[in-house]
């Protein structure tokens, strides 16, 4: 499989891994494929490094860093000092012991500014032993070990200037462990496992936003809109701050918006509809900055992939599903983060027939984009092939893959 093939024939999955503070850090990187694979197939560690520069993923993860496997035969390629030491941790993928040429090479890259993991650790080992000097990172199988076990193999490297990742994280209480056993870093998708609950009551912030997002998003006039604000002063400030730092459609405004009526005008209906969803995805007391919170991250990334891969299967009487694309997307995460059924959320926020459709029954083409990144989300390659083939328009792994990147470089600032 060549390089460019890769990005054609599979899919550039991503999971997130968190920092102590439940933020962002990195983003693992790996192909996944609906053909049947007891291994990765031959290449891999080099076509996934050619993915990473050939879809810019330096510039669109932003701060976050790109774990990527790296096998002993790539290992010792001169192609691996393409990549940007600060944006990746090379993740040594070792079958066993390895020889005086991978750990001359690990002291190299290490040398080089390239931060080096370790997966799989089991303990102190033959395959362990050598390579404990270079590497920054250790992960472990928080399956693979019981309680005992786990406990054991992260105090026994509590002392050493290593960071502790656990992989394979499935829920909260299962990272609160962790983290009380040291470890640093958590892999996995356990931050949208909330548990819902119906009858669930809202707070009194988490309300009010829903009452705004549901006025924004009706054909009602701008003073309705300014009087629900003023009763929320901490948003108005919110709202003017934003309107201030971003401008006008991202020019610099020439005197500051003071007026809360001129601040809504500027922002646009579909604008501040979006931000007000956001927020109500953030955690308590935060701002919705996507780059800090992975939920916001998540829901962000679909809300913009769902428009890129609505827009070219549009004709007709359907362009107007383009501006529902993103709000749709948004809102499929609001039940992981409010911990409400989307059947109960919609009886509280006014959407569109097609946006409700999608939301509940997967229904239209909006539903089948995301049911689509649903499963991309979930690494679920024979899903995603399944439904790339319902999709009107020629879209292949390589339209997936290349939406994702133009969605991370938009989400990190970028201009896409």
């Amino acid at each position: 499989m060549t390089d460019h093939q890769s990005l054609k024939n599979a899919f550039l999955f991503r999971q997130p891994i968190l920092n102590r503070q439940q933020e962002l850090a990195g983003y693992q990187l790996s192909f996944g494929s609906s053909a049947a694979m007891t291994a990765p197939p031959a290449g891999a560690a080099a076509a996934l490094c050619a993915a990473y520069s050939e879809l810019g993923m330096q510039s669109a993860l932003g701060h976050s860093c790109a774990f990527i496997g790296i096998d002993t035969e790539f290992l010792q390629q001169e192609a691996i000092e393409l990549l940007p030491p600060a944006g990746v941790v090379l993740e040594l993928l070792l079958d066993g012991a390895a020889d005086r040429a991978t750990l001359t090479r690990c002291q190299s890259l290490r040398a080089r500014g390239y931060t080096l993991a370790l997966p799989d650790y089991r303990g102190i080992d033959d395959r362990s032993r050598p390579l404990l000097p270079m590497v920054g990172v250790i992960k472990i199988d928080v399956d693979a070990a019981d309680a005992s076990q786990l406990r054991d193999l992260a105090g026994s490297l509590r002392k050493l200037p290593i960071t502790l990742l656990a992989q394979g994280v499935g829920s909260s209480e299962q990272m609160e462990h962790c983290r009380s056993l040291g470890f640093e870093l958590f892999q996995g998708r356990y931050f949208a496992q909330a548990e819902i609950v119906s009858g669930r009551r809202l707070s009194a912030s988490q309300a009010a936003l829903i009452q705004l997002v549901n006025l924004v998003g009706r054909d009602v006039e701008t003073a309705l809109i300014e009087d629900a604000f003023k009763h929320e002063p901490a948003l108005t400030l919110n709202l003017l701050r934003v309107v201030n730092t971003v401008g006008c459609r991202g020019s610099r405004l020439a005197q500051p918006v003071t007026s809360l009526r001129h601040a809504i005008t500027l922002f646009g209906r579909r604008q501040l509809q979006r931000w007000l969803s956001l927020l109500l995805l953030a955690p308590p007391g935060q701002a919705a900055d996507p780059s800090r919170s992975p939920l916001l991250q998540v829901a962000a990334l679909r809300g913009r992939m769902m428009e890129l891969l609505i827009e070219p299967g549009l004709q007709g009487n359907h362009r107007h599903l383009s501006e529902l694309a993103f709000i749709t997307g948004i809102l499929s995460m609001m039940p992981v983060a409010l911990g409400l059924p989307i059947e109960e959320i919609l009886e509280q926020i006014a959407v569109e027939r097609d946006v409700r459709n999608a939301l509940c029954e997967h229904g239209g083409l909006l539903g089948n984009i995301l049911a689509l990144l649903e499963s991309f989300d979930n690494d679920d390659a024979p899903g995603c092939d399944r439904l790339l083939s319902t999709l009107p328009g020629h879209f292949d792994h390589q339209t997936l893959n290349t939406c994702l990147s133009i969605a991370l470089r938009w989400l990190n600032g970028g201009s896409e």
